[in-house]
C-alpha cells in the first residue's frame, strides 16, 4: 500500500536488502559474477540505488527527494530519460527529430535522442543521413533549439538560417539590443556612447567606474559592478533573425516550419507515442519506417494530384 508509510518503507528496506544479499554472494562467488547478463542486471541495480536511495538522520534508507541528475528512469532500459518542452510539459523516454525537404514534402533524414539531451545534439546524425544522399542544403528552417548545433556553428557560406531569434529581455533595463555592434573594429558601444571591445562567446564588462558615473546608469543597470552584456557565439546570426523577423517577408519565411511541423505530427501518429522498441537504435530504425510510409503517402498523394490535372 504506497498510501501507508509503514509497509512501504518496509517493503524497500527488504528489496534493498536483498540487492545487499546478492552483492555479498556474488563477492563470496566471483567467478558467477563474470556473466555479462548479471554483471549487466547488478550495474543497473546500484545505479537506481544511487539514484533514489538517500539515508536519512536515523541510519534509515528512505526514496530521495526530487530527481537525481540524468536519472535511469527504466531497468530495462538504459538510455530512456526524462525529458521536458517546458516546465510544465514533460515527458519519458526518447526525442524524435525530422528534417523534411520543403521543395518536394519528403522526409529526407531522421534522429532520435536521449530525452534529456538537448536537440542540438541530433544534427549529426541528420547531417551523416543527408551526406549519404549527396544532399545540399541552401535553406534551413528551424526550431532555435537548434540553433547551437554544428549544423548552424559549422555552416557553409551560403546557407541560409530561418528561424525564430530568441527573445532580449532585460527588465526596466536597456536591453542588448540598444547597444550598438561593429563587427569590423570588434566593439560594443553603450547608450551612452561608451565602447568596450568584445569577443564573439565571451561576456563584455563595461568598467565599474564609468557606469557609476553615468547619467543613463538608472536606465541601464542595477549591478554595483557596471553593466555586462553576454555576446553569444553567433551573435551576429541572431542580430540578422531578429532584423528579418520584423519585416513581411521574413516574417512569412517563419511560417515555413508549419510544414515541418505537420510532417512531425503525421510520423508521431504513424509510429504512435510510446517507444516500441529498447534502446535508441532499435527505436530510430523504427522512426526510420515510419518516415518511409509517410514519405509513400506524399508520394501517392502527389501521383493522385498529378492524374487529377
Amino acid at each position: 500500500d504506497w498510501n501507508d508509510p509503514e509497509p512501504r518503507q518496509g517493503g524497500f528496506v527488504r528489496v534493498l536488502a536483498a540487492l545487499d544479499n546478492v552483492q555479498g554472494w556474488l563477492e563470496a562467488h566471483p567467478q558467477q559474477g563474470d556473466d555479462p547478463e548479471v554483471a549487466e542486471s547488478l550495474a543497473a541495480a546500484k545505479q537506481v540505488r544511487e539514484q533514489d536511495v538517500e539515508v536519512g538522520e536515523d541510519a534509515a534508507p528512505r526514496l530521495q527527494a526530487g530527481v537525481a541528475h540524468d536519472r535511469r528512469i527504466s531497468v530495462e532500459d538504459a538510455q530512456m530519460r526524462h525529458g521536458h518542452k517546458s516546465r510544465r510539459q514533460l515527458f519519458d523516454g526518447y526525442k524524435r527529430h525530422v528534417l523534411r525537404d520543403l521543395d518536394n514534402g519528403l522526409v529526407r533524414a531522421v534522429a532520435v535522442t536521449m530525452a534529456n539531451l538537448p536537440e542540438a545534439t541530433a544534427t549529426d546524425a541528420i547531417m551523416a543521413d543527408l551526406a549519404s544522399q549527396d544532399v545540399t542544403l541552401v535553406e534551413l528552417d528551424i526550431d532555435r533549439a537548434y540553433l547551437s548545433s554544428h549544423l548552424v556553428r559549422e555552416r557553409p557560406e551560403g546557407l541560409q538560417i530561418n528561424c525564430k531569434a530568441w527573445p532580449v529581455r532585460n527588465g526596466i533595463h536597456f536591453p542588448k539590443t540598444a547597444f550598438a555592434i561593429d563587427w569590423e573594429q570588434g566593439l560594443l558601444t553603450c547608450p551612452n556612447q561608451v565602447s568596450v571591445s568584445f569577443q564573439p562567446g565571451g561576456v563584455v564588462h563595461f568598467p565599474k567606474a564609468t557606469c557609476a558615473a553615468c547619467c543613463l546608469r538608472e536606465r541601464c543597470t542595477s549591478s554595483r559592478k557596471g553593466r555586462s552584456v553576454p555576446i553569444h557565439p553567433d551573435e551576429r546570426l541572431l542580430l540578422e533573425l531578429r532584423q528579418r523577423q520584423l519585416t513581411p517577408i521574413g516574417r512569412k519565411m517563419l511560417r515555413q516550419r508549419v510544414y515541418v511541423e505537420h510532417s512531425l505530427a503525421h510520423i508521431g501518429r504513424i509510429q504512435g507515442r510510446r517507444a516500441r522498441y529498447i534502446g535508441s537504435r532499435k527505436n530510430l530504425f523504427d522512426l526510420r519506417r515510419a518516415a518511409v510510409v509517410y514519405d509513400l503517402h506524399q508520394l501517392s498523394h502527389d501521383h493522385q494530384l498529378l492524374i487529377a490535372a
